[in-house]
């Protein structure tokens, strides 16, 4: 099973779409056998083009992945790579959400923001514990909330003035 992981992964930077595409499908369906080998992938990437396959199959494979990127975007400062994290825990939607929340608690100031923008990109889903978040969590977690909220643009800034106008009437 390794040896196919690594040929397929391999296939994500063939020249053939074709390849690429179905090197996806198939280590999508393998799920988190190939979890660790294609963050692997985000970090050390030779092209934008292989890492955004890595992503794309990350978000795709779903749930399996979502831990191991988070922890990874702890210990790893690249921002390429916390890019693509990003984008693959911002694509997996609902089920990303509160694993995403609670990463807001570390103390880096950078990794807080691609975390941000992972829920920005999940978009309505995290919008209802955002808003709780906003009046519930301590500073930094009610700052991360409130940011992310008014990043959203309408509808996010609506429900970041209703947590604060609740906030108020306590």
């Amino acid at each position: 099973m390794e040896d196919e992981i690594t040929e397929l992964i391999g296939a994500l930077s063939s020249p053939d779409v074709d390849k690429r595409h179905g090197a996806e499908d198939r280590l999508a369906a393998m799920g988190e056998e190939a979890v660790l080998p294609l963050i692997e992938v985000l970090m050390e990437g030779d092209t934008d083009d292989t890492r955004w396959y890595a992503a794309r199959t990350l978000a795709r494979i779903g749930e399996p992945a979502i831990k191991p990127l988070i922890l990874t975007m702890v210990v790893e400062d690249d921002r390429q790579f916390r890019r693509y994290a990003g984008a693959a825990l911002g694509s997996m939607g609902e089920i990303a959400v509160a694993p995403l929340i609670e990463a807001f608690g570390t103390a880096d100031r950078e990794l807080r923001g691609f975390i941000s923008l992972a829920l920005c990109r999940i978009g309505a889903p995290a919008r209802a514990s955002l808003k709780k978040l906003a009046k519930e969590g301590d500073e930094i977690m009610q700052s991360c909330a409130s940011l992310t909220l008014w990043k959203m643009g309408e509808e996010g800034i609506d429900d970041l003035v209703e947590a604060l106008d609740e906030d108020d009437t306590r």
